[in-house]
């Protein structure tokens, strides 16, 4: 299904979030809000498979680009550290008059609703951490794990953005997919279009540097941490996912006092684009219940 037919009753709206304009993909006028993240370097168009199905649940959903990606601004004059997602996030929810959301993260979408939730937990209501990042456990193989998938995540990436060419940019959306056939024409001349904007080519290079960099480590989520939010968060997982292991995920649902683990079969890294229908019956059924 093409974009196009996937968000047919959605919106393409732009917000000022203090000082950056942010592209967001919306559906549904009434009910909850509910904001979704991507992942490093991704954009709203990972989320079109979700935003119709979870609004058609009671739900106003925001698909956006995080500040840095997509078509929202990309400052040179920021750290792109955990702190400047969260502080982006709680001024697009000012700007759109939204004292709570939920929050559905899917990798560094992930570490910035746990993030957000750490430090401002009254903005935040329930999370879906899915394939999610920035969690640093206690034991030894873990950190070193964590250290490792920094380092691909942000050589892989580079890959892609230095020189983009589509097919460059096809080779990094296969690494995320269980299955490669999921990576359509349609999705790679997006982020091609994406990858070569002109404020992404003096961006893109400080974003992937800082933002899986060292120190940016020093804003990952310990197990105290995690220990320390009340919030209900669903760990969503898949089996094939090409960073960290479901393993991880399960330590984390654990550790959360109100946490729960599901895991998806088929997807690789994007579960929420690879198995749409698995993923929006548990985020629906979590975020809204079983009705519509």
């Amino acid at each position: 299904m093409s974009f196009w037919n996937a968000t047919l009753g959605a919106e393409i709206r732009y917000h000022q979030a203090g000082a950056w304009r942010t592209r967001s993909l919306e559906a549904g006028s009434t009910g909850e809000h509910v904001i979704m993240i991507g992942g490093l370097t991704g954009h709203a168009e990972g989320f079109v498979h979700n935003v119709l199905p979870l609004a058609e649940r009671g739900l106003q959903v925001h698909a956006i680009d995080a500040i840095g990606h997509g078509f929202t601004d990309k400052p040179l004059d920021v750290t792109y550290h955990a702190p400047l997602f969260t502080e982006h996030l709680l001024a697009l929810m000012d700007a759109l008059g939204i004292e709570r959301a939920h929050i559905v993260g899917q990798s560094l979408g992930g570490w910035i609703a746990l993030h957000t939730a750490r430090h401002h937990p009254e903005r935040v209501g329930k999370i879906v951490f899915a394939t999610g990042a920035g969690i640093l456990l206690d034991d030894e193989e873990s950190r070193r794990e964590s250290a490792d998938v920094h380092t691909r995540v942000r050589d892989v990436t580079k890959k892609a953005v230095d020189a983009p060419t589509h097919d460059s940019v096809r080779t990094r959306l296969e690494w995320l997919m269980a299955d490669p056939s999921s990576v359509t024409d349609e999705l790679v001349e997006a982020r091609y279009r994406i990858y070569t904007l002109p404020d992404s080519r003096l961006a893109m290079a400080k974003l992937v540097a800082e933002q899986p960099g060292e120190e940016n480590r020093a804003h990952l989520l310990t197990e105290a941490e995690l220990a320390a939010i009340p919030h209900d968060v669903l760990v969503l997982w898949s089996d094939q996912n090409p960073t960290t292991r479901a393993e991880v995920g399960r330590r984390a649902a654990e550790l959360l006092p109100n946490g729960s683990f599901e895991l998806i079969t088929g997807a690789g890294h994007w579960p929420m684009f690879e198995q749409p229908e698995q993923f929006n019956r548990l985020v629906g059924e979590f975020l809204a219940g079983h009705g519509a």
